[in-house]
């Protein structure tokens, strides 16, 4: 597993891009980030790299929670009971 996360630690261009990274994917990514750091298998600059690399896979998840929030509808209903449109989801 050491070699699998050296490589992605040493690629600049995996380190950076995340444009179409889906959330389900970054956030294994993440899993196996932490494994690594936390069986401290991996040298000290590989670990420096590694923890770079999670905190922008950790930002990509926090902004694709949010994009899926602000797209999630809240359904409204009149005052008989029955639906009358949607309003965007408090996320506060």
């Amino acid at each position: 597993m050491a070699s699998k996360s050296q490589d992605k630690a040493g690629d600049d261009k995996t380190v950076n891009d995340m444009s179409g990274l889906a959330f389900e994917q970054a956030l294994k990514e993440l899993e196996d980030i932490v494994a690594s750091l936390e069986g401290g298998s991996v040298s000290l600059e590989d670990s420096i790299k590694l923890y770079e690399r999670g905190e922008k896979l950790k930002s990509h998840c926090e902004a694709l929670l949010k994009s899926a929030e602000a797209r999630i509808e809240k359904i409204t209903l009149g005052a008989d009971g029955k639906p009358k449109g949607v309003t965007p989801l408090d996320t506060e």
